[in-house]
């Protein structure tokens, strides 16, 4: 079985790839391995469902070129195929005057990254759009929207086997073997040749770029994301997408208030360290990839910048009075009694060994060999641009 070209994962980013790669060279023969019986069935269908317009990224930086670039063309690209979404817009919300300035930097920087429209406004001012919300100061983003990013993946599969690609599910990848220009994959039933390789493994991307690369220097981190849904009674309390100003050391953004596209709001999402890669639940466990955690040398360092912070995250996990209390600063009435236990996801956050988060995207080529290690978000919304970039590579 013999290819021009094989992509690891049918989440959003491999299929944008794979997508946009058959589009430049028509005649190519593609397939794309996923170890799932679906596509996007981790990152890419368990996110909050938000289009961001990139008004937090470093400007130059991956994140910020791509999510701008990648922001128009997934509305294009939903517009065309009809694939729903709405761009309500959200506000960015500075609780205390100690915030104002990090505001302002993120005012700066969506000025850089070229957003239009965008407005301070005063307390009056945004609760004449969020009456219900609480604070001194906010940023007013109309580009922010939300959008069906299941649908979106299905649609770029389905255009993509249209155009002659395969998709072959239930192939778990186990050993990459190369022999001169030729590129051997090995799942538990099969093999696979190609002259050219590409890995957008999403939570396991670390192992599959040893497979290729044993002196790989990050791993993947798994954070687990989880959101309460506000009762059917409640949603009046949310107009927009509401978010807190990020603390800029922590590649988070805070627990916020997000419409969904099917009607619900959720609220959240926390950030705690998962003890399995694709562990949804609290007590989900997997010893091997726990222990690979805890024995990276930059786990520990992590542990000692931002332990009271992990530990105020599990408390809020445990706690449904301290999530509650969390969103109280944006919602003062927001009662425990509002929330339904909701969804959760599994962020897939690289780290090096001197325990620096790795906040940009990070896609490596070697030879004829591109791993993407680090892609969170907002990967969903840049997926478009995020394979044209890699379509260039290969």
């Amino acid at each position: 079985m013999n290819y021009d070209v094989i992509i690891i994962g049918a989440g959003l980013v491999g299929l944008a790839t794979a997508y946009q790669t058959k589009l430049k060279n028509p005649g190519s023969k593609i397939l794309i391995l996923e170890k799932e019986n679906n596509v996007s069935l981790h990152q890419s269908g368990h996110n909050s469902g938000v289009i961001h317009s990139g008004i937090y990224y470093k400007p130059g930086s991956l994140k910020a070129k791509n999510c701008i670039e990648g922001y128009n063309s997934v509305i294009n690209f939903a517009e065309k195929y009809g694939i729903k979404y709405d761009l309500c817009g959200k506000i960015i919300v500075a609780t205390s005057q100690e915030e104002l300035p990090l505001l302002d930097n993120i005012y700066k920087r969506g000025v850089e990254n070229g957003l239009e429209n965008l407005q301070y406004l005063s307390r009056e001012e945004f609760r004449e759009i969020e009456p219900h919300c609480e604070g001194v100061r906010a940023i007013k983003v109309p580009q922010t929207g939300i959008i069906d990013y299941p649908g979106v993946a299905q649609k770029i599969k389905e255009l993509f086997e249209e155009l002659g690609g395969e998709v072959r599910f239930n192939q778990e990848v186990k050993n990459i073997v190369t022999k001169g220009n030729e590129i051997i994959v090995q799942t538990a039933t099969a093999e696979f040749k190609t002259s050219k390789l590409v890995s957008c493994a999403g939570l396991y991307s670390d192992k599959v770029t040893k497979m290729t690369n044993q002196e790989n220097d990050v791993i993947i981190i798994p954070f687990r994301g989880e959101y309460y849904k506000i009762k059917d009674e409640k949603k009046h309390l949310v107009k927009h997408l509401i978010y807190p100003v990020p603390d800029p050391n922590f590649p988070f953004l805070g627990v916020h208030f997000t419409r969904m596209i099917d009607g619900n709001i959720e609220a959240g999402p926390n950030a705690v360290l998962a003890f399995k890669k694709e562990g949804y639940k609290f007590f989900d466990f997997d010893f091997n990839e726990t222990m690979q955690t805890l024995m990276w040398p930059g786990f520990r360092k992590i542990v000692a910048k931002y332990g009271k912070t992990g530990m105020g995250e599990v408390h809020r996990s445990l706690s449904k009075s301290a999530f509650t209390k969390a969103l109280q600063k944006l919602m003062p009435e927001i009662q425990e009694s509002d929330l339904v236990p909701g969804g959760s996801g599994v962020r897939a956050q690289a780290c090096d060994r001197n325990g620096g988060l790795i906040d940009d995207f990070d896609i490596v080529k070697n030879g004829n060999i591109i791993h993407v290690r680090n892609a969170p978000s907002p990967a969903a919304t840049s997926c478009l641009s995020i394979g044209n970039t890699i379509s260039e590579l290969i």
